[in-house]
This record gives C-alpha cells, sequence and structure tokens, in this order.
C-alpha cells in the first residue's frame, strides 16, 4: 500500500505535467489517498491502533505527500521552460517502479507458497481495467505519450500475470478437486447400487426341468402307474 501511494506522487507530477486529460490528473491523487486509508486500516485491524492515532497519521501523510507533489510539479514546469528533460522521465520512470514494485510483492508470495493468497481477483480485475482504460486514454491523446503508456502498460501486464498464476495455481487444482470430488462421488453411487442389487437378487439355484415344474400330480400318478406295470 505504501508502494502504491508513493507512486501516485511521481504518475500525479508527471501526468500533470504532460497535461494529460483531467480523469488522469486526478487518479493518482485518488491511488495515493485510498492507498493510505488502506494502510491505515491494516494497523487499525492488524496493530490495534486507534482510530485517532490512524486518522492523525493519515491526514500527516496526505499533507505530506500532497505538498511534495505540489513541489515537484513547478520544479517540473521550471525545468521544462528551461528545456531539461530528465526530470520528467525520471518522474515517469519512477512511477512506474513503484508501482511494479507493489506488484512484484504479489509475485514473491506467489513463488513461495506456489498459490495466490492474500489479495482479492475482483481488485484485481478492477485495477487492471483502470490500467486498460488509462492505457487506452493515453492513446487517444493529442500526442501519442510512450512514458505514459509505458507505465499503465506495465502495470497492465503485471496483473495479466497475477491472472494466468491464479489461474495455474488456484483455478486449475480447484477444477481437478471438483471432477476428481464428482468421480469419485459416481464410482461410490456405483458401488453403493452394485451392492444393493447383489443383495436384492434372487439366487438361482439347480432345479428340475420346466416339465417337471409344470407336471400335475395325476400326470406323476400316472407315470408312476405305468413304470410299475412294466
Amino acid at each position: 500500500m505504501l508502494l502504491w501511494a508513493s507512486a501516485g506522487v511521481p504518475l500525479g507530477v508527471y501526468n500533470i505535467n504532460e497535461k494529460f486529460n483531467i480523469a488522469l490528473r486526478i487518479q493518482p491523487q485518488i491511488l495515493t489517498f485510498l492507498s493510505l486509508l488502506t494502510w491505515s486500516q491494516c494497523y487499525y485491524y492488524g496493530k490495534r491502533w486507534s482510530i485517532v492515532k490512524c486518522a492523525i497519521i493519515l491526514s500527516g501523510m496526505c499533507t505530506s505527500m500532497g505538498g511534495i507533489e505540489v513541489a515537484l510539479i513547478f520544479a517540473l514546469k521550471t525545468a521544462t521552460k528551461r528545456h531539461v528533460a530528465w526530470p520528467v522521465t525520471f518522474m515517469a520512470v519512477l512511477a512506474a517502479v513503484l508501482l511494479a514494485a507493489g506488484i512484484l510483492r504479489h509475485y514473491w508470495d506467489i513463488y513461495t507458497h506456489r498459490t495466490v493468497r492474500g489479495i482479492s481477483f475482483i481488485f484485481v480485475g478492477i485495477d487492471a481495467a483502470g490500467d486498460l482504460f488509462s492505457l487506452v486514454s493515453v492513446f487517444f491523446q493529442a500526442e501519442l505519450n510512450v512514458l505514459g503508456m509505458a507505465i499503465y502498460g506495465a502495470e497492465l501486464a503485471l496483473w495479466t500475470g497475477v491472472f494466468i498464476c491464479g489461474g495455474y495455481f488456484n483455478l486449475l487444482p480447484w477444477v481437478k478437486a471438483r471432477v476428481s470430488t464428482r468421480r469419485q462421488r459416481m464410482e461410490n453411487e456405483r458401488q453403493t447400487q452394485s451392492q444393493y442389487g447383489e443383495r436384492g437378487t434372487i439366487a438361482l439355484h439347480q432345479m428340475p426341468s420346466s416339465t417337471s415344474v409344470f407336471r400335475t400330480p395325476s400326470s406323476g400318478l400316472v407315470g408312476r402307474t405305468g413304470t410299475g406295470n412294466r
């Protein structure tokens, strides 16, 4: 969360300096605020900080980062007027690195535990969609901005990688487990039906022929009489 909050500062400086549309100028400020808010909630629920302490620290960090961003915006405007380009490029690279670092943290966890944990795929989908729309927005600017596309494109690629890892380490084993459970259940039902059939089947033993079954007492008597006469 702190990496993403920090990334919002150079990203905001870059987007404002490059005169992106209003949405892309506001987006980094929202990113920084929501990331800091989530960070403070982690300490509220995890470290049992009081609401007052969280509010004071959150306000202080928002003010500090906001002040740094304003100062950098004026500094870059001065550099641009003097035709110094490297500070603007540095802001773009720093924003991309910090955003990527926040996501790469999950890649390390995935590599260590061989599963995607501690992150919501709904969140990943929303964030990836935001990167996609931002990328499209940058593409349709009056002038094509390669660094802006690189920032949002790199983050989109990393989130896509998290989705792929989730499909391999989470979804695929879940599907295999469901299929295996279903097969086992069908096999158990088949065995149960087979056992029930064995208990309910009439045992067949060697019996006289069908002619003896339908032989009447009189015919038997006649047969015995005839045999006696002979």
